[in-house]
């Protein structure tokens, strides 16, 4: 459940049919994973620690703001991998709680406030490296 006016009405199946969409055009394989629960998120980053070279786009929603413990994740992961934290609405221009974001700094990339879009521009970019 997610607010229309922030986020827009996409579902993520529409997402992820447009992410796979690019994704092949730019022949960049994809593994799709959502959760709600902050330990199944920290379990998947932990999972993927000795992959080398890989990326991870990666929309933490409100987790954001508030999860160390997806922070020392990535943090490890991005020592041999690359990371592009992706946000649909600006969480720089909404509350002020959301202004803080303990992920950006171990993050290769930060897109916000591009709508659905900025999965795509997280592809061009990892295409681009």
């Amino acid at each position: 459940m997610r607010e229309i006016t922030q986020y827009g009405s996409t579902s993520y199946d529409e997402l992820k049919n447009l992410v796979n969409s690019e994704a092949k055009k730019l022949k960049i394989k994809t593994v799709f994973f959502q959760s709600n629960i902050e330990g199944e998120i920290v379990n998947y980053i932990q999972n993927l620690i000795n992959d080398k070279n890989s990326w991870i786009v990666i929309n933490p929603g409100a987790y954001t703001h508030t999860s160390i413990a997806i922070r020392d994740a990535l943090q490890i992961y991005a020592q041999n991998n690359k990371i592009v934290e992706v946000h649909i609405s600006d969480i720089n221009q909404r509350e002020q709680f959301r202004k803080t974001n303990l992920i950006s700094d171990i993050c290769n990339k930060s897109i916000v406030g591009r709508g659905v879009q900025g999965y795509i521009e997280a592809l061009e970019y990892i295409n681009e490296q």
